[in-house]
């Protein structure tokens, strides 16, 4: 049998509400041993970690955790018991979970009340584990030390992969456009390229993004390409009047000459043209030094446009 607790933090009206809102960080307790489970969450009462709350889920075997694991791969670390079913099930589960799952992100942690059972330097050498603690030594202190440690660590692990892998959409999206030889087309390319860096890693959710590239013309700004909820919308003075937030938002980012980035969208300038991209999630984009890194290669994109379009007309 598995379940979860989402531990609350505070009572109401101390604005832990936000807090609790927030999606929390997920530990697997693994242990055949009830009561191990019950201590555990008594000593994590309370815990949070950068701003965001823990939830603790229950497996009971290696076998339950193994299928837990194969389900949550956003699992951020596990206190794992050696001896359960087996003499060798927590051990097998961190096999599963290296090889076969191919998961080197979430930080184990083998908890043992028999260390003879598995000795320390045998199990550090020929197992990929992040911590190895007999349960005797784990106080409230040292396990409230330990979990931290591990979710510190697995943050900064995940944004590194987030970054690598911004990194090369970045890449791929600038190659892409690089490929387009119409300015209309680019146009519409950017949005889209741009939309999807912003949102990288919600792929397996509805996100429904709007965007709309404008160019500075004589009074006004004229649109080239839109999407969503700006299609239709002949120029920016029709969108500014229905969307006044969006002019709001450009005009800070022009009189900065940067740009701007909010909770759920982005202002990016590149010469004489303004890209606006709206969704109805918040950002997901890992480092926007990688929007800035676009933005450049949109920018570079654009000038070989022009230059070859100027070409065709003389």
């Amino acid at each position: 049998m598995s379940g979860s607790d989402a531990l609350k933090l505070a009572s109401e009206g101390t604005g832990n509400e936000e807090i609790n809102s927030l999606e929390p960080w997920h530990l697997l307790v693994v242990d055949d041993d009830s009561e191990v489970h019950n201590v555990t969450r008594l000593a994590l009462s309370g815990f949070q970690f950068a701003g965001r709350p823990l939830a603790i889920h229950s497996a009971y075997s290696g076998r339950e955790a193994q299928q837990f694991m194969a389900e949550n791969i956003n699992t951020a670390a596990i206190l794992l018991d050696v001896v359960m079913e087996n003499d060798t099930a927590g051990l097998d589960c961190v096999r599963y979970i290296r090889e076969e799952l191919k998961n080197s992100f979430v930080r184990i942690v083998l908890r043992t009340g028999q260390p003879g059972q598995a000795p320390e330097y045998d199990v550090i050498t020929q197992y990929d584990i992040n911590d190895y603690k007999e349960k005797t030594e784990l106080t409230r202190q040292k396990l409230f030390t330990c979990v931290y440690t591990s979710l510190s660590c697995y943050r900064d692990l995940v944004a590194l992969e987030k970054n690598r892998r911004g990194l090369l959409r970045v890449i791929e999206a600038s190659s892409d456009l690089f490929r387009i030889s119409s300015l209309d087309q680019f146009a519409q390319g950017v949005i889209e390229q741009l939309s999807a860096l912003m949102y990288m890693d919600q792929d397996f959710l509805v996100v429904r993004t709007s965007g709309v590239a404008l160019e500075e013309g004589s009074g006004d700004f004229q649109i080239v390409a839109s999407t969503g909820k700006f299609e239709g919308i002949n120029s920016g003075t029709e969108l500014f009047g229905i969307h006044p937030e969006v002019r709001q938002r450009i005009d800070e980012s022009l009189s900065r000459g940067e740009n701007r980035y909010g909770q759920d969208y982005v202002v990016a300038l590149y010469n004489k043209s303004v890209l606006y991209i709206a969704g109805d999630k918040p950002l997901e984009v890992p480092d926007v030094s990688l929007v800035e890194l676009f933005a450049k290669n949109v920018a570079i994109a654009y000038e070989k446009l022009v230059l070859i379009e100027t070409d065709q007309r003389s």
